[in-house]
């Protein structure tokens, strides 16, 4: 246990699942925050499946499960 540098958070699933599902799994599991829409600063972080929130503004909002899909809708 403990060599975690390669495959980090998916080191949990052994040699089982297959390389490519688990190198998926590690993409988005990652700790990465992303880019926010509104302020454009690198502070969005995912509170839960589909929630967006900013540290820098406090906007939350929905977009995709895992990564950020986010459409402006023009009224």
């Amino acid at each position: 246990m403990g060599r975690t540098k390669k495959v980090g958070s998916t080191g949990k699933f052994g040699a089982r699942y297959g390389l490519k599902i688990r190198r998926r799994i590690l993409k988005v599991e990652s700790k990465k925050t992303k880019v926010c829409p509104y302020c454009g600063k690198k502070q969005l972080k995912r509170v839960a499946a589909g929630i967006w929130e900013c540290k820098k503004c406090g906007t939350k909002f929905a977009g995709g499960a895992y990564t950020v899909k986010y459409e402006e809708t023009s009224a």
